[in-house]
């Protein structure tokens, strides 16, 4: 059986297509028995980038998906959120979550300075203007600060920054372990992102190294495809699920209104 795609995006992000509807659909189709939309949450300003819904339209977003729960009840249908960890918006993030009774929420870093989200094609020119590993370790020390806060139930992407091929040429193995053991502290698993495996990089966020690290760690895992569009929906699960059965680990988790239960792999 198939894990849940905890990672799927709706048409209010302004850069998915497709309807929740289809998204569902598709996934009976490949064999999920379980599915969490977790679309971009907004931000305190409308105008904060281009990608994300706005504030005033997080109720139909939670709207949405329940029509979807009606009308696909063969498949369990959650409703998560994928929030922006930026030091500072700490109170905005709950607030956020405070809003609704979620089943899960994602802590994602995209931006590691004002203005850059170091995973927009359009901004990959920055790039060029930094040190590759100082953008690491900044990234890293972010998505520890997500880690520590305790605010979410699992972190995504979790090695976004080599999205355009962008990899460390130094040894990042301390900063990873820092992190990983802080997640299992404040029990936030790391995804298993199979959306890499459609970018330059071509692997599955996190690499195998950092899940070796993670699972040494004792922290858990989820799966989800970043699905953008209903054909993304279970990208590559089985592949996904080959590379962490080989690396070791045996379950994962399923999320229910922010509880966790294990989800037996193999």
């Amino acid at each position: 059986m198939l894990p849940p795609d905890y990672h799927m995006h709706t048409p209010l992000c302004q850069h998915a297509t497709g309807e929740p509807y289809e998204y569902a659909i598709t996934a009976l189709k490949n064999g999920l028995t379980e599915i969490g939309f977790s679309d971009h949450a907004p931000m305190p300003q409308d105008n904060f980038d281009n990608w994300r819904m706005s504030y005033n339209q997080l109720d139909s977003y939670i709207d949405s998906i329940i029509q979807v729960q009606k009308k696909v009840p063969d498949l369990q249908i959650k409703i998560g959120l994928e929030i922006d960890f930026i030091p500072g918006c700490e109170d905005w993030i709950r607030s956020l979550i405070s809003r609704y009774s979620w089943d899960y929420v994602i802590g994602s870093v995209h931006y590691v300075e004002p203005g850059w989200d170091i995973d927009n094609p359009g901004k990959i020119h920055l790039w060029k203007k930094h040190d590759i590993n100082e953008i690491w370790i900044r990234y890293l020390e972010l998505v520890n600060a997500a880690a520590v806060s305790g605010l979410f139930d699992f972190i995504g992407h979790y090695d976004l920054p080599k999205k355009f091929g962008h990899r460390p040429t130094v040894d990042l193995s301390a900063h990873h372990k820092i992190v990983l053991l802080n997640a299992a502290k404040t029990n936030t698993a790391i995804e298993i992102n199979t959306a890499g495996l459609r970018k330059t990089c071509s692997e599955v966020y996190p690499s195998a190294d950092i899940l070796n690290l993670a699972l040494e760690s004792g922290v858990k895992i989820v799966f989800g495809s970043d699905a953008h569009s209903p054909d993304e929906v279970g990208f590559h699960f089985s592949e996904a699920l080959e590379l962490v059965k080989s690396l070791g680990f045996n379950s994962s988790v399923n999320f229910s209104k922010r509880n966790t239960t294990e989800f037996k792999l193999f």
